[in-house]
C-alpha cells in the first residue's frame, strides 16, 4: 500500500516532512512476520521535481503523479497564506486537484490538514460532504465551497474517504487516522505510543476566542448577547427566537446559514464559552458554573462541556492553569 504525502510550492514544510517521518517511523514498529511491509511512504509532486515550501526551503520528493498508480491514502499538508491568498496560485495546484480527484475515485483516502483542506475543495471532494478546517478559515471555506457542509470547530471529520482536520499540526491526527483506517485501532495506538503523540484528536473549540463566530455578523452577535444576558435563567430556542423577533423556523434557518448550528447547538456553544471563561477566571464549583451558564442541572452541563472541550470541566481548569503557568 502506498501512502502519499503531497508536496507543492508554499506548503508548510513541517506538515510535508513531518507526516512522512511520522508514518515512516510508525511503519518500522508495525512490521510483523505476516506483514513485513505494512505500507510504503511516498512523497510526491506533480512533476517529481523538488518543491519550495512556504519558508523558502527546498524539499526533494520520491515520485511524480504520473509514476504513482492507485494509492491507499494521500495526505495534503497545509500551506503558508495571507488574507488575500485563499489557495496557492501555482499552476501545480490545478494538477494536484485533478490528481486528488482521480485518486479518490479509485479508492484512496484523501486527507487534508488545516487550510490544505482547500485543495480538496478545489478537487470538488468537499461537495455534499461534512468537513472542517482550522477555525480562523471556517468562513472562507464556507464562502468558497458553498456545497460543502462545513462544521465549525470540529477537529477531524471522515466523510466517505474524505478526511479533513483543523490546525497546522493536524497532520499528526491525519497520519494516525490513516493508519487506523488502513490497519486498525491497535496499529494506530501502537504508532501513537511509539511517536509519543495523542491517538485521539483534541477539539479546536478550547482555543477559539469567545465570540469569534459572531464578530462579523450582527444577527449572531445579538443572539449571543441575549443568551449571555439570560445568565442563570435557562433559555429555550423558542424564547431566543421571540427575543430576536423572528419565528422559530427563521431562527433555525438563519443559524444554520451563518454558523452551521441548530438552535440547541448554538445555545450549548455560547453557554460553553461562558463556562470556559468562568473556569479560567473564577474558583466557582462545577455546580455553581452550571447554574451561572444557564444549565438546568449539573449533569447536562458536564455532558455538554465534555462534548465541546473534549475533557471534563475540572480537567479543563487544570489544563488552563498549567497552560498559563499558574499553580492550582
Amino acid at each position: 500500500m502506498d501512502i502519499a504525502i503531497l508536496g507543492y510550492d508554499d506548503c508548510l514544510g513541517q506538515g510535508f516532512i513531518g507526516a512522512a517521518d511520522l508514518l515512516a517511523m510508525s511503519r518500522r514498529m508495525l512490521k510483523t512476520k505476516e506483514r513485513p511491509n505494512p505500507y510504503r511512504v511516498v512523497t510526491v509532486s506533480h512533476d517529481g521535481a523538488p518543491i519550495r515550501d512556504g519558508f523558502g526551503r527546498i524539499h526533494a520528493v520520491d515520485a511524480s503523479f504520473a509514476s504513482l498508480d492507485a494509492c491507499a491514502a494521500v495526505i495534503v499538508p497545509p500551506f503558508l497564506c495571507d488574507c488575500d491568498n485563499l489557495v496557492p496560485s501555482a499552476p501545480a495546484v490545478n494538477a494536484a486537484a485533478g490528481w486528488l480527484r482521480r485518486q479518490h475515485a479509485v479508492g484512496a483516502i484523501v486527507a487534508g490538514s488545516c487550510n490544505g483542506v482547500f485543495l480538496l475543495g478545489e478537487a470538488g471532494l468537499l461537495d455534499g460532504r461534512r468537513c472542517t478546517t482550522t477555525w480562523w478559515r471556517h468562513d472562507q471555506l464556507r464562502a468558497r465551497y458553498p456545497r460543502a457542509d462545513a462544521a465549525w470547530g470540529a477537529s477531524l471529520i471522515d466523510d466517505r474517504r474524505v478526511v479533513t482536520a483543523g490546525g497546522p499540526l493536524s497532520w499528526i491526527d491525519l497520519s494516525l487516522h490513516v493508519i487506523r483506517a488502513l490497519l486498525g485501532d491497535e496499529a494506530a495506538k501502537k504508532a501513537a505510543d511509539f511517536t509519543v503523540v495523542d491517538s485521539a484528536p483534541s477539539t479546536q473549540t478550547i482555543y477559539i476566542p469567545p465570540g469569534h463566530l459572531s464578530a462579523s455578523n450582527p444577527f449572531l452577535l445579538q443572539a449571543e448577547h441575549i443568551v449571555r444576558q439570560a445568565g442563570d435563567a435557562p433559555l429555550t430556542s423558542v424564547q431566543l427566537a421571540q427575543a430576536l423577533g423572528v419565528s422559530d423556523r427563521t431562527l433555525h434557518r438563519r443559524l444554520k446559514e451563518l454558523s452551521g448550528e441548530t438552535p440547541k447547538n448554538f445555545l450549548d456553544r455560547v453557554r460553553f464559552e461562558t463556562a470556559r471563561m468562568l473556569l479560567e477566571t473564577t474558583r466557582s464549583s462545577v455546580k455553581q458554573l452550571a447554574t451561572a451558564s444557564g444549565y438546568a442541572d449539573e449533569t447536562s452541563f458536564r455532558r455538554a462541556f465534555r462534548r465541546y472541550a473534549g475533557m471534563t470541566p475540572g480537567a479543563y481548569r487544570t489544563w488552563s492553569l498549567a497552560r498559563r503557568g499558574v499553580k492550582a
